[in-house]
């Protein structure tokens, strides 16, 4: 027998995920902050590319982003390797779909970064874990338990 209380659980979980998404951006935005004052941030794809091989155990979280207009094939293809590697190693990953607000969040004051890929590596032995960070860690893996492999976290407006 159906229950309508299946279907509605059901109609009204993809606006649920997408409320929650739009929270985490908050998180989002804390944990990025934090990270780049302790230093612990790294931009680029080519750099995070290095970080990822010389040391996959320091990083802690990775953030890929682009525009909604940008299909750069190469791109593409550094985003799916990217990923492939953050499964294997059991790194968080989320996808964000603004890169000028992430770029005034990640860059130095009147430099454009290249802020496609972004990693958060570990904070040190003796300080604290970071609450947000700790809050984006659940967010994934919540969205992986509905098959969201790489869920989107939309930033807040400044």
């Amino acid at each position: 027998m159906y229950r309508p209380t299946c279907w509605l659980i059901h109609s009204l979980l993809p606006t649920l995920i997408q409320t929650k998404m739009v929270n985490e951006g908050k998180s989002l935005s804390e944990a990025l902050l934090s990270a780049k004052a302790e230093g612990r941030l790294t931009v680029g794809v080519y750099e995070c590319a290095k970080i990822m091989n010389e040391d996959p155990d320091s990083v802690s979280f990775c953030l890929l982003a682009t525009d909604d207009f940008e299909c750069d094939i190469a791109l593409q293809i550094h985003f799916t390797l990217i990923q492939a590697f953050c499964f294997d190693n059991d790194i968080s990953i989320v996808r964000v779909n603004d890169l000028k607000r992430l770029n005034a969040l990640v860059g130095t004051k009147g430099q454009l970064e290249d802020a496609h890929c972004v990693l958060i590596t570990n904070p040190a032995e003796d300080s604290w874990e970071d609450p947000a960070l700790e809050k984006l860690h659940l967010f994934c893996e919540e969205s992986r338990s509905y098959n969201e492999w790489v869920p989107e976290i939309t930033l807040p407006e400044r």
